[in-house]
């Protein structure tokens, strides 16, 4: 009877084993092609000539292009729960194509299409506490109304990601900050929360500096705690 019983526990964890190993294997990367003839051609000239594909258990989900270099500011301080500081809100990050229905991480969703990506913060009031461990987002915003790739303020960010949720809410994904400093992109599991994590390099640039690289942290699938 024990042997019995050490065979089936076996058995469940060896199944077990499988399973996370499946979960594990349920989003994958590849390369995209060049950015989509949809966005204005000003926006489009911006990008870097090739993409990232996530591609999920029922196919392709998105595609992502970043910008050749995000603007950036020069001397922005560190500070606590916001993982880059140095990129100002209203900047244009980039660009994403979604394949199907998505959804951002309130969990409201995003029809398929192509947007622009701008970068911003949730505000610090009581009304946003608990929705991430930074403040960090990307705003969704549908490529053909935002065209122009200067930035812009918040409220104007804000406005056109209205029209990617079709609500009061923005569409928003959550940056965090980087596991590692990668030179490629990759993609992480994030078991606990259930989230997958897609982290690219990218080129970012001040005005009459340099342009280094550092690691964009994006959350692709998974919504908040209390979505």
């Amino acid at each position: 009877m024990r042997a019995a019983l050490r065979i089936f526990v076996l058995a469940i964890l060896v199944a077990i084993g499988f399973a996370a190993t499946a979960a594990a294997a349920d989003y994958k990367i590849e390369k995209a092609g060049a950015p989509p003839e949809e966005l204005a051609p000003t926006v489009r000239e911006t990008l870097a000539a090739e993409g990232v594909r996530v591609v999920g258990p029922e196919g392709p989900l998105c595609e992502i292009w970043l910008r050749k270099a995000v603007p950036t500011r020069s001397g922005a301080a560190m500070e606590l729960g916001i993982a880059y500081p140095q990129v100002a809100e209203g900047t244009l990050v980039g660009v994403i194509r979604f394949f199907a229905e998505a959804k951002d991480f309130r969990q409201l969703q995003a029809k398929p299409g192509v947007y622009t990506l701008r970068y911003a913060l949730h505000p610090a009031d009581g009304n946003h506490m608990g929705v991430a461990a930074q403040r960090d987002f990307l705003l969704l915003a549908p490529a053909a109304v935002d065209t122009n790739p200067a930035g812009v303020t918040y409220n104007a960010a804000v406005d056109l990601s209205r029209k990617a949720s079709g609500t009061n809410h923005p569409s928003i994904w959550s940056l965090e900050p980087a596991a590692e400093e990668v030179t490629e992109p990759k993609l992480r599991h994030k078991e606990e929360e259930n989230h997958w994590v897609l982290e690219l390099p990218v080129q970012m640039q001040a005005q009459g500096g340099p342009a280094t690289t550092h690691t964009l942290a994006l959350v692709i699938v998974g919504s908040a705690p209390e979505a």
